[in-house]
């Protein structure tokens, strides 16, 4: 039997007969269902904390949820598939060496499919009354100027914090550890806590994608791409790149420049 890593997850291929098939399922089915899976528990639980809570999404309340959520998934699941939910973090996983780029697109299509789900399993438990009074959970409107791009500001920076706990928990070797999942999901209460009220604290486009679908409302949806995603291009620069001060974190094997050995 040979070790084969995938997504910073290390798997056995199967010998005997059946090696070959096990071996791809369970470097490439097996992720994607779990992706699929995760990302449907933790929507669920995000949009239905919103509907239970009223549409203030900076309130305590869901910025528990969502947090211990995040983290518990991860800690069940994160060890089969990278732990994402996310696909933000999936791209910002791929840039530092934790995903193979052939399966971004199979990671985001299982995220989003999976925010579908947890959208609308959300809507079949809630009352049609919450429902319609949090507008499904899909992210708030946003209609002034300056608040459009505070909002996309603070999306870039507060997945920027998202991405890094991933990143340098679960990937870089120098700080990974036990904890991660519980850091990952703490990072995410504390933005929520800080900036929900500014842009609804989304962090993930499949957990605007789902209820956006569901509910059928699109007004503030697009915010919830550009600033998460370049947040994964900026946290791939702050781990891969090197300088003399130190102001770039990744270990000598993740990083582009002085890379070590």
């Amino acid at each position: 039997m040979c070790n084969l890593e995938f997504g910073g997850v290390k798997v056995k291929e199967p010998s005997e007969g059946g090696r070959w098939r096990g071996c791809c399922y369970e470097r490439f089915v097996q992720p994607c269902l779990v992706e699929l899976l995760g990302s449907a528990l933790f929507i669920f639980i995000g949009c239905l904390s919103v509907m239970e809570n009223g549409t203030d999404t900076g309130l305590p309340q869901p910025a528990l949820a969502r947090g211990l959520a995040l983290g518990l998934v991860i800690a069940t699941l994160g060890s089969i598939n990278g732990g994402h939910f996310n696909p933000a973090v999936s791209l910002a996983a791929m840039l530092v060496g934790g995903l193979h780029l052939m399966m971004l697109l199979p990671y985001w299509t299982s995220q989003l499919v999976g925010g579908l789900i947890g959208a609308a399993l959300a809507k079949v438990v809630s009352s049609k009354e919450r429902f319609w009074n949090a507008s499904g959970a899909a992210v708030v409107t946003v209609q002034e100027p300056r608040q459009v791009m505070g909002a996309v500001v603070a999306e870039i920076l507060l997945t920027t914090l998202l991405a890094l706990a991933v990143c340098m928990g679960t990937i870089n070797e120098k700080t990974q550890g036990p904890l991660a999942p519980f850091s990952i999901g703490f990072s995410v209460t504390v933005d929520i806590l800080a900036g929900g009220a500014v842009s609804g604290a989304c962090m993930n486009p499949a957990r605007a994608f789902g209820p956006a679908a569901v509910a059928n409302r699109w007004d503030s949806h697009w915010i919830c791409w550009p600033g998460p995603l370049l947040a994964s291009l900026l946290a791939g620069v702050l781990i891969r790149g090197e300088c003399d001060t130190g102001f770039f974190v990744g270990d000598g094997k993740t990083r582009l420049i002085l890379k070590g050995r």
